[in-house]
């Protein structure tokens, strides 16, 4: 889903109006409507993937949101219920259809998981694995929760069958009808009789799988990522539910990302940023020469571009940020503090250096002393 184009998926333009955007939607969502596409698993995802479209393309925030972000934003995502959706534009939860949730079975849930990247791996929009642990079609009973052999289902004597019960209600307004999924059989019309031996009627058992996840090309950590269909299994024929992946970046050894730019901290001597030199800057195109010129000052700046991170949903790169960091020698041998020296007295830098006070105690008595004994002797 993360390389899902909204507006190319409902067929308008990104400058269309709300009501360009709700025509398109109508008609897609009655092309692909489940009920219309009976165990079409293919037009079940389409379904899916307009609905979602359409809430965040309907939403102001959210259709700002992807505008400049892209899918990948959570605030661009739309996370509640399709149907909800197809039900606030046809009214009636149908629009002409039977209510596709009691006729479907159980809905399985949606996942969450979380996997930590490189920059090289988002840099390049790279596909990584990751293992997830989902609750999968028992495949003993392939999900029918029956013994497989046995006649395992007899009808359903709550509701006959019919998968639904309907009850009658007195109020303000007189006697009314209402139709609900059947309790005891969810919908299906029978129930169970004969559990399966290795899910124990359940229709699921616990599975490790791995799950490929596909990069959009620049994503940086704090995003999500939806997988469709990678979440747990339905019940009774109910749709796969979701993954949701959320990402996070790897500490790079030698280079920062902020934002588009990459930032590397380039140290160099005192001698190397006044007389200038050439260095072996690493980028995560391979290394890079980069002149340093001569009286270069600390702090400055040097930029490579196209050098940085790919511009989500975006056309362009950023660069690599070189920032000149030009270290002091905390310490000096004899010789370079003597080449210092001359150095200043050549600028004309006057190198002060006060007493401390253990200098200037010593001098008022220890050094006292000294000169009292030594003229002493000389009487």
């Amino acid at each position: 889903m993360a390389s899902i184009d909204y507006y190319e998926l409902l067929g308008v333009a990104k400058t269309a109006d709300g009501k360009e955007i709700k025509t398109a939607y109508r008609k897609l969502a009655l092309q692909y409507h489940p009920d219309r596409n009976p165990g079409n698993a293919e037009a079940e995802d389409k379904f899916k993937q307009i609905n979602e479209a359409y809430a965040v393309l309907s939403d102001d925030e959210k259709r700002m949101r992807y505008d400049r972000f892209g899918n990948a934003d959570p605030g661009a995502q739309y996370s509640g219920d399709i149907f909800d959706i197809f039900a606030s534009v046809f009214g009636g939860g149908s629009g002409g259809f039977g209510n596709s949730r009691m006729q479907r079975g159980v809905p399985g849930e949606d996942l969450e998981t979380e996997i930590t990247i490189t920059l090289e791996q988002a840099r390049a929009g790279e596909t990584v694995q990751t293992e997830v642990e989902r609750l999968g079609s028992c495949k003993r009973c392939d999900g029918n929760r029956a013994e497989p052999g046995s006649n395992g289902r007899k009808t359903c004597t709550t509701c006959n069958g019919a998968g639904q019960v309907r009850q009658q209600v007195q109020s303000f307004f007189g006697s009314m009808v209402t139709q609900q999924i059947c309790p005891e059989c969810r919908g299906l019309g029978e129930v169970v009789t004969t559990p399966c031996s290795e899910c124990r009627g359940a229709g699921r058992t616990r599975q490790k799988e791995t799950v490929d996840v596909g990069l959009p090309k620049g994503i940086d950590g704090g995003y999500r990522l939806r997988i469709p269909r990678a979440g747990n299994a339905g019940q009774d024929g109910g749709p796969l539910g979701d993954l949701y992946v959320y990402i996070n970046m790897k500490t790079h050894p030698e280079l920062v990302r902020q934002e588009d730019d990459l930032i590397y901290h380039l140290k160099l001597g005192f001698s190397q940023a006044a007389l200038g030199s050439s260095f072996e800057i690493p980028t995560l195109d391979g290394p890079e020469i980069l002149q340093i010129p001569a009286g270069t000052q600390p702090g400055r700046e040097f930029r490579l571009r196209g050098k940085g991170m790919p511009k989500l949903r975006q056309v362009g790169m950023g660069d690599e940020i070189v920032i000149a960091n030009v270290e002091v020698p905390s310490k000096l041998s004899p010789r370079a503090k003597e080449l210092l020296e001359a150095y200043a007295q050549e600028m004309g830098e006057e190198i002060h250096e006060h007493e401390t006070l253990a200098q200037k105690l010593k001098g008022l008595f220890g050094g006292k002393k000294k000169g009292d004994k030594e003229e002493a002797r000389a009487n």
